[in-house]
């Protein structure tokens, strides 16, 4: 019987809880429809954001919408609630409403729940959020890249290296003096951003920084720029990657052979073909097969055409 009227209790203090949250939405956005929200009311804003801890995924979505209406006015409530909240799921929820807000004033506090808040959702989606707050963001994303902090795992540099790309042509001007760094990991995620603004701006200046970048002394930023190249189907760059045929790192020859493949430009057939018979590595057969059969399938094609 105890039990009982403990679960009972329990229940009649969730729904009352959650009748309360429903009001405040219900207020809220009867103010915003009739122009009379006061941005400036800072009780009612704490107490929307208070809402997150609702466990109504639908509630709290609806809360972050009418936050998102609301816009920057409500920043300094969910930063606050982002940094200090001991519920995950309202910092969690938080970050994803500054997703929607955009607003770079939140750069500190995002960075912060990036570099040190214990839960992954939270991290994740600040990043996100950090992404949407634009050109303001680059050089924090960049700073995470280069791994000042012994806290910055490589999963939040991936998390950094996809924000830079999303921002994209919006901070080109910043990604191409990034591209100078001494920073190996920086420089790989600044080409990988470039070929986003590429997609967006297919002109001669991108494509020449692109092919630049196979020359790159590091693996990965040559890899890299070829895979987006071969992504790209950008054909102006075949003759630097056949060149990459003769490089003495197998991973950059690999991936010269499955941008080239991508190209799809069959005049390589032969080439590729020379270079198998050339090849040294043990593993490297069934790349060049693949890359050779493909081409061969287009050539096929063509020929139909």
């Amino acid at each position: 019987m105890v039990d009982n009227a403990l679960n009972a209790q329990t229940q009649a203090e969730l729904a009352l809880a959650q009748a309360h949250v429903d009001n405040i939405i219900r207020k809220v956005t009867e103010q915003i429809d009739t122009l009379t929200f006061d941005p400036n009311d800072g009780e009612l804003l704490t107490e929307l954001v208070e809402g997150f801890s609702d466990k109504r995924g639908m509630v709290r979505l609806r809360i972050a919408e009418t936050l998102g209406q609301i816009g920057e006015p409500a920043t300094p409530y969910l930063t606050k609630a982002l940094s200090s909240h001991e519920n995950p799921v309202v910092r969690r929820a938080c970050a994803k409403s500054l997703t929607l807000i955009g607003d770079p004033t939140a750069i500190p506090v995002l960075l912060n729940a990036v570099l040190n808040d214990e839960d992954t959702v939270v991290k994740g989606s600040s990043v996100g959020a950090l992404a949407r707050t634009g050109e303001a963001a680059v050089p924090e994303l960049i700073k995470i890249l280069e791994g000042d902090s012994p806290n910055i795992t490589e999963s939040m540099k991936g998390h950094a290296a996809w924000a830079l790309a999303f921002i994209g042509a919006e901070a080109k001007e910043l990604l191409y003096q990034a591209l100078e760094t001494e920073n190996i990991a920086v420089r790989a995620a600044v080409v990988a951003a470039i070929a986003k603004v590429t997609q967006e701006e297919p002109n001669d200046n991108n494509f020449a920084i692109l092919i630049n970048a196979l020359n790159d002394d590091a693996e990965i930023v040559r890899s890299e720029a070829a895979a987006v190249l071969g992504n790209l189907a950008h054909k102006p760059a075949v003759p630097a990657l056949l060149k990459l045929l003769e490089h003495p790192v197998w991973e950059t020859r690999k991936s010269a052979i499955l941008s080239l493949m991508k190209i799809g430009d069959t005049s390589v057939i032969e080439r590729l073909k020379a270079s198998k018979e050339k090849e040294s590595e043990a593993n490297s057969e069934a790349i060049y097969s693949l890359a050779i059969g493909q081409l061969e399938k287009h050539q096929e094609t063509d020929d139909w055409d």
